[in-house]
């Protein structure tokens, strides 16, 4: 069975939102290969539909030459909606219908990792239903005070630490597995 492997960019007081505000200073090669890595063991993405609006409207606009363009604008994208009709970006399928049911059909299709990285609420609601099997922190040393968080109040989410890496701008890659409740 595919597994399915979230990746957030992630303050020390637990912010997602916006990291195009506060993560570049902390890029650099380490974090650049993790990156790599992790896109190098999937052929496909599952998405919201927020962020599969915006990505599909920037990334096509981008250089064959850059490296992510070239991987998401032709990688398979699940994009998880109960607003839209249809989804025109190169090889997007739209999701809707019953999530558990329809993610789990997703999973039992052969194939590498299905990566995600970014829809908060997505991921919050796959937590919650068991159907994330790693979870990829990458925390920067800077609280960033406002903005949307990973987790939500009152839920609680086991996970098991399977590797930690510090790169040398103080960011850790963390990587954990669910645990079954």
């Amino acid at each position: 069975m595919r597994k399915i492997v979230a990746s957030f960019f992630i303050s020390l007081d637990g912010v997602v939102e916006a990291p195009d505000q506060w993560h570049f200073p902390y890029f650099n090669d380490e974090m650049g290969a993790t990156i790599g890595a992790l896109a190098a063991d999937a052929d496909a993405m599952l998405m919201g539909r927020v962020m599969y609006e915006e990505w599909a409207e920037y990334w096509p606009k981008q250089s064959a030459d850059d490296e992510f363009a070239g991987f998401i604008n032709n990688v398979r994208k699940y994009v998880v909606s109960t607003t839209l009709d249809t989804v025109d970006w190169n090889n997007s399928t739209l999701v809707k219908g019953d999530l558990v049911e329809e993610i789990t059909k997703i999973k039992q299709e052969p194939g590498l990792n299905i990566n995600m990285s970014g829809s908060t609420n997505l991921v919050r609601s796959l937590l919650r239903h068991g159907l994330i099997d790693e979870l990829h922190l990458l925390v920067h040393p800077i609280a960033v005070g406002t903005g949307q968080r990973l987790f939500e109040d009152g839920v609680q989410i086991p996970l098991k630490l399977i590797s930690s890496t510090t790169f040398k701008t103080g960011v850790l890659h963390l990587a954990y597995e669910a645990v079954a409740k």
